[in-house]
């Protein structure tokens, strides 16, 4: 684990939505090669936080001060049906400004979906969906990246390999935030929270946890 400062800085995060309070107060550290999971309950405001955390919503209160390139990969995909995979890849080439698609290719062989480049959007599955989702979120090789229930649609395979992949995004010092209402492979994880009445609870120190120290 990095001793470097945080690449996320967040500090009494506040939310809710008419008289109904969703954050009540959240910090939170997120350093360079870090692992770390929220879980919540459905309805806990896990999707909240991230989108303020992602910069897409404004909290009531609080700060959010971020540190390098950002990737965020939602729950809902931000694909386009008539759209091929390699389309988007290139339309999200130009969006981030980068030379080449070398990094997506290689995120395409990882997650063993180099096959379908030349599909429509509307042809894919949802698990194969899902893939696409996070390969946007990687390609321009994001600081710190935010995942919202990622492994939404996989199958057992593709499960084990995006754990693979975000424990190499954490070993190139990468920050990796994991988003889920289920706890799944809490022992891969460095430092595990549960998001409970607006704030965040850290759980016991996860196995990856007390490797680290």
């Amino acid at each position: 684990m990095s001793a470097v400062g945080p690449v996320l800085d967040v500090r009494d995060v506040r939310k809710g939505y008419r008289d109904r309070p969703v954050l009540r107060g959240v910090f939170l550290d997120l350093c360079p090669g870090q692992l770390v999971g929220i879980v919540g309950e459905n309805g806990a405001g896990k999707s909240t936080l991230l989108r303020i955390l992602a910069g897409d919503l404004a909290a009531d209160s609080g700060t959010v001060e971020r540190a390098g390139r950002l990737g965020c990969c939602p729950q809902g995909t931000v694909l386009h049906q008539a759209f091929t995979v390699e389309q988007h890849l290139q339309f999200f080439q130009a969006a981030y400004g980068i030379s080449h698609l070398t990094r997506a290719y290689e995120l395409l062989e990882e997650l063993n979906f180099s096959d379908y480049r030349h599909e429509p959007v509307a042809a894919l599955s949802g698990g194969t969906r899902q893939k696409l989702n996070l390969v946007l979120a990687l390609m321009h090789d994001p600081q710190v990246l935010l995942l919202d229930e990622p492994y939404q649609g996989f199958d057992w395979e593709t499960y084990l390999r995006f754990w693979d992949l975000a424990a190499a995004l954490r070993d190139r010092g990468c920050a990796v935030l994991v988003v889920s209402h289920l706890a799944y492979d809490a022992s891969r994880l460095d430092i595990l929270y549960r998001l409970q009445a607006g704030v965040l609870l850290q759980t016991e120190q996860t196995e990856a946890g007390r490797a680290a120290v």
